[in-house]
Formats: C-alpha cells, sequence, structure tokens
C-alpha cells in the first residue's frame, strides 16, 4: 500500500540523518494522502542504518495503523494533528538539529534578520508556549500540535514553513516531503546564522518588511521569478 509513498518518505528520512539534521534514532518525516487520508511515517526507534522503505508506517487521521509491521513515530499524533489544520501542506518534518534546537530551549523566535531567512521563511520563526502540565500528562503528542496551530492564529503556515517548539525542538512542512526537510535544513541555517549575528552586533535590528516581501515574493507565490520555469 503506498509504496511510491513509503520509498519518499524513507528518503527523506534518510536524508535527514545524511544532513546531520537527526542522529541515532531521532527526528521523523511523514507524507499524506490527501486523496486516502493516509499519512506514511517513519516507524518508532528505528535506527537509520537498517531502516527499509517496506518499513515506513501508514496510518489514517485517527492514528490507526492501517499497514505495517511496526509501531509508528511516537510523535504521529503531532503530525496528524499539522495534517488535519494545516490542508495546504504535503509532508512534514521533526528533528533536534543543534542550532534549531538551541533557539527552542532558549524559548526564543528566530528574527528575520537577512535576506537569506526571508528568501525562505516570511518573517520571524516562531517559538509555541511552553505546554502546561495537564497537556503535558494527557495527550502530549496531540496537544504539541495543537500549540503549534494556536501560534499561527494570525499567521499562514505556507509562508513560515516551520516552528520551534519551546523547550523541545523544529517541525517543518511543505507541499511534499521533501521540501519539508528542505525546509528543515533551511531553518537550521538561518538559526545558526542569526545566533551569529547576534554575537556580531547585539544591536542589530531586524529586517525591513520591503526586503523581507521583496526576497520571500521574488521565490514563492504569483510574482515570483527565481530559477527557471
Amino acid at each position: 500500500m503506498l509504496e511510491q509513498l513509503k520509498k519518499e518518505v524513507y528518503e527523506a528520512n534518510l536524508a535527514l540523518f545524511k544532513e546531520k539534521l537527526a542522529i541515532h534514532t531521532w527526528g521523523n518525516a511523514s507524507s499524506i494522502d490527501r486523496n486516502l487520508c493516509l499519512v506514511v511515517i517513519k516507524p518508532s526507534g528505528v535506527d537509520y542504518n537498517i531502516m527499509k522503505p517496506e518499513n515506513m508506517v501508514v496510518v489514517n487521521l485517527d492514528g490507526k495503523i492501517v499497514d505495517g509491521n511496526y509501531k509508528p513515530s511516537s510523535d504521529t499524533a503531532t503530525h496528524l494533528e499539522l495534517y488535519k489544520s494545516f490542508n495546504g501542506i504535503g509532508g512534514i518534518a521533526h528533528t533536534h538539529s543543534q542550532w534549531a534546537t538551541s533557539w527552542a530551549q532558549a524559548q526564543r523566535s528566530i528574527p528575520c534578520y537577512g535576506t537569506t531567512h526571508a528568501d525562505c521563511f516570511f518573517g520571524e520563526i516562531p517559538c509555541t508556549r511552553d505546554l502546561l502540565e495537564l497537556e503535558v500528562e494527557e495527550n502530549y503528542e496531540i496537544n504539541t500540535g495543537r500549540i503549534i496551530i494556536e501560534a499561527f492564529r494570525d499567521k499562514d503556515p505556507l509562508n513560515i514553513p516551520g516552528i520551534l517548539c519551546s523547550r523541545h525542538g523544529p517541525f517543518t512542512w511543505g507541499k511534499n516531503v521533501k521540501d519539508a526537510i528542505y525546509n528543515a535544513s533551511v531553518l537550521e541555517e538561518c538559526a545558526k546564522i542569526a545566533y551569529y549575528t547576534e554575537k556580531l552586533n547585539k544591536n542589530i535590528s531586524k529586517l525591513p518588511q520591503y526586503l523581507i516581501n521583496k526576497h520571500y515574493t521574488r521565490k514563492h507565490g504569483p510574482k515570483s521569478y527565481y530559477g527557471q520555469d
């Protein structure tokens, strides 16, 4: 079932490992078939070095296993909440990458200081609030998804394809799982650059909105002109 999507999700999870966005068995990536309302996701705790495409797990939007011999990622419920709320996304990645996770543990959104950031993210990359004790004790993974959704009440998740979960780590998404991995990589680089920017100039101001507008829209949306048609 969904053999091609399993292959894509498998390759995306390997990319997290190869690009050093995840180590050991950390991190996960998934993709959704919107027509079937089924999600393919990495199995929980399986080493990247022995993982195979057929090990990917297929679940429905209620989290029930439809196909697979392994338990799905422990973050599956978070992925499902995002798929149900962010209709335009087709893939999700979650990592504990060093730089992005450092900002998350510091409970700081990543300001947009330059055009490198603005090329992919239309403004600052937000950080969620802390989960309450009851939210952790009951439905932790579901509530992780819900606080991400809460943080996007006044934002378009397609324009800002990622977030930092406070004291936890980043989630990114895209039109497919390959895009989600790409955005995880870009977020990590933006986190690193922003850290050094503040070290070099503690009084640095955020990038003016007109520059954010220009750099984001030349790569995204109906007025984009970057790359080859």
